[in-house]
C-alpha cells in the first residue's frame, strides 16, 4: 500500500484534528492509500491469512460460539488485511500484526461500541454545521471522498444474506 497525497481533505482532516466533543476528544483523519500491495504487504497479508485460519481451526475445537467464527469467509478476513495494513501504515510505530480472538468484540460491546460512535458523529456533524454554514458534515466527506475513488464508476458490491438460510448472516458478521 502507498500513501497517496490529497489535499482537499485538507477542511475535513482540520475539522478532526482536535475536535472537542466536551466529554471526549476526536483526533482523526481521511487518508487515501493504493491498494496495490507492496512485497512487505504481501508477506504480511499472507501471514495475518494463515493465522486467522489457524485460529479459525482452533475456534472449530472449542466450540460453536467462538469471536472469529465472522472470519470464515475470504472477503472478511481480507477487510480485515486491508484494515491491519492500513494501520500499520498509518502508524508505523505499532504492530498491527499480531491478530488475536481476543480483539474481537463481544455483541454486547459491538452494540455499545455503535451506539457511542453514532452518538460522537451526531455530535461532530452539528459542530461541522455550526462552522460551515450550516453545510453537512456527511455529505461534505462524500464529495471528497469521490473525487479520489469516483464511487460512480467504481464497482461497489453488498451481500444480503437470506436471514434462513444463511450461516454467516449473524448478527456482527462482517
Amino acid at each position: 500500500m502507498k500513501f497517496l497525497e490529497y489535499t482537499p481533505f485538507g477542511s475535513i482532516n482540520l475539522f478532526f484534528d482536535n475536535l472537542n466533543l466536551g466529554h471526549c476528544t476526536i483526533r482523526g483523519s481521511l487518508e487515501a492509500f493504493s491498494c496495490k500491495q507492496t512485497g512487505n504487504d504481501r508477506r504480511l497479508s499472507m501471514s495475518l491469512e494463515h493465522e486467522m485460519l489457524d485460529c479459525l481451526s482452533k475456534s472449530a475445537d472449542s466450540g460453536p460460539s467462538s469471536p472469529v467464527e465472522h472470519l470464515s469467509s475470504r472477503s472478511s478476513r481480507k477487510i480485515l488485511v486491508y484494515l491491519v495494513l492500513t494501520l500499520g501504515h498509518m502508524y508505523p510505530d505499532y504492530d498491527f500484526s499480531a491478530v488475536e480472538a481476543h480483539l474481537f468484540f463481544k455483541e454486547e460491546d459491538w452494540e455499545s461500541f455503535t451506539q457511542m460512535v453514532d452518538s460522537y458523529l451526531s455530535e461532530a456533524s452539528r459542530q461541522w454545521a455550526t462552522t460551515n454554514d450550516g453545510s453537512s458534515l456527511l455529505d461534505s466527506m462524500t464529495r471528497v471522498i469521490n473525487e479520489v475513488i469516483n464511487i460512480k464508476e467504481s464497482d461497489i458490491y453488498s451481500y444480503n444474506p437470506d436471514s434462513d438460510g444463511d450461516p454467516s448472516g449473524e448478527k456482527g458478521a462482517m
